[in-house]
């Protein structure tokens, strides 16, 4: 890092202690931002802003950090500040944080979770329970609901103490509930400025469309790629979560949902390319190198086995020297048509916009699409080819292989992550060192062996 970019950083942080006390121009993204350069270039610097941070908003930008810089904030402050830093978030992010220290420092975790309130404890653990991929992970339980028989004007002061004491943010709705707590409308805050506030909710809402608060709602242990889905759907901001019966038990809300997508479109990129998403985000040189090594020892093994196919015409090389020249535009045109139709698969499959109830037709589609570029591919290649070594049977082999090895790409290419899939596998996972094995023997194969049997007398 240059001096410009270390000062930079700085003055980020330097900016945002000064204006923490007023409303701030910094977010909490860019001074995590700017941590993370300093920690870089110098930890001793890093530590010392970490404790000017005022800690009622040290929480978002710590849970913005990577591991190895977790593990120096735990290291860097005392329990006392690390339980003021956990109180000031809200019950979602206060578990997510909890659960990173967890993983660097089970037992100053449990030092931090045994000093916070009770009603705290009870809430993380609670959230602790449910599994990451369960919506009940993601969710808050702080949020605004009222009863069907209360007075609407009660409901309302509870909403301004809530909102005085900092106890709630980003409310847009009134949830209301029943008997047991089970959740029966959704209130939009719009609607309910226009209510008589001198009425109970079920008043009111005798003389209402009821039919328009109806809620949407997803259950505790739905699917959170699921609920991403239901989001996008009916473009939502936030939505109430219920349990088995029925009974309201939180909320998730929009910015949440989008820091999943995005923490899957990186993870789904990172699989394909065969790298850590953790180790690459850590920015630990030996642990991302380590990662990549695997992937690549693999993908040396397959290079391998297409190297061994090869090797079995090896008296068929020799004897037609053009078939070397010409052999790694067959491999390269599979590889590449097998990528398109795995990385469309595999994006439709975490967008949840296919399911395996689809796979015929979309093996069909992909199929029907390589087989139309395998026909057009092999006549401009085949017609190369002839005039290029003055050999028509030569462009014929070549059109063959061509055709023969797109249509393995795109069968494979759709039918790979699809298995992978019904194997509770991620699609992303070594697709595409399975795939390249694939399009690689496939055309090696079937143009060495056309060759010696068109052209090798």
């Amino acid at each position: 890092m240059s001096k410009n970019e270390l000062q930079e950083s700085i003055d980020v942080i330097e900016q945002y202690i000064k204006e923490s006390a007023q409303s701030t121009t910094c977010s909490s993204t860019d001074v995590a931002k700017a941590l993370k350069q300093i920690h870089k270039e110098d930890e001793e610097l890093f530590n010392e802003y970490l404790k000017k941070i005022p800690s009622d908003s040290l929480g978002d930008i710590v849970l913005e950090l990577s591991e190895k810089q977790l593990k120096g904030v735990i290291n860097e402050l005392d329990k006392d500040a690390l339980v003021k830093v956990v109180e000031e978030l809200d019950s979602d992010d206060a578990t997510d944080l909890i659960q990173e220290i967890e993983d660097i420092d089970k037992e100053r975790a449990d030092e931090i979770l045994s000093s916070l309130d009770e009603e705290d404890q009870e809430e993380i653990k609670k959230l602790k329970q449910y599994d990451e991929n369960e919506a009940g992970a993601h969710m808050q339980t702080e949020l605004f609901s009222a009863s069907y028989d209360e007075v609407i004007a009660d409901s309302i002061e509870r909403l301004k103490k809530l909102k005085n004491e900092a106890n709630l943010d980003d409310t847009h709705n009134v949830f209301i509930v029943g008997t047991f707590g089970k959740l029966m409308f959704t209130i939009p805050f719009d609607d309910l400025i226009t209510f008589d506030f001198n009425k109970t909710y079920k008043e009111v809402l005798e003389n209402e469309d009821i039919e328009q608060y109806k809620p949407l709602f997803v259950r505790d242990h739905d699917d959170i790629k699921d609920v991403a889905n239901f989001f996008k759907e009916y473009d939502l901001s936030v939505v109430p979560v219920v349990n088995d019966q029925g009974e309201l038990v939180g909320r998730i809300t929009s910015d949440d949902i989008y820091d999943i997508i995005q923490e899957s479109a990186t993870e789904q990129i990172y699989n394909l390319a065969g790298v850590d998403d953790d180790a690459e985000e850590e920015g630990d040189l030996k642990e991302a190198t380590k990662k990549r090594a695997i992937w690549l020892f693999i993908n040396l093994l397959t290079a391998i086995f297409a190297s061994i196919v090869i090797g079995l015409f090896d008296e068929t090389i020799q004897a037609y020297v053009a078939l070397a020249i010409l052999m790694p535009i067959v491999a390269s045109m599979g590889g590449n048509a097998g990528t398109q139709s795995l990385t469309v698969t595999v994006r439709r499959l975490a967008l949840g916009e296919i399911e395996l109830k689809d796979a015929k037709e979309i093996i069909r589609r992909e199929v029907l699409m390589s087989l139309a570029n395998g026909f057009l591919f092999a006549l401009v290649l085949g017609v190369i080819s002839a005039i290029w070594f003055h050999k028509p049977m030569l462009g014929v082999v070549i059109a063959l292989s061509m055709v023969i090895n797109l249509l393995a790409a795109g069968f494979f290419g759709a039918v790979i992550p699809l298995v992978l899939k019904r194997a509770n596998i991620d699609p992303a996972v070594g697709s595409t060192v399975i795939l390249t094995t694939v399009t690689d023997v496939v055309g090696f194969f079937s143009f060495l062996g056309l060759a010696s049997w068109l052209l090798i007398k």
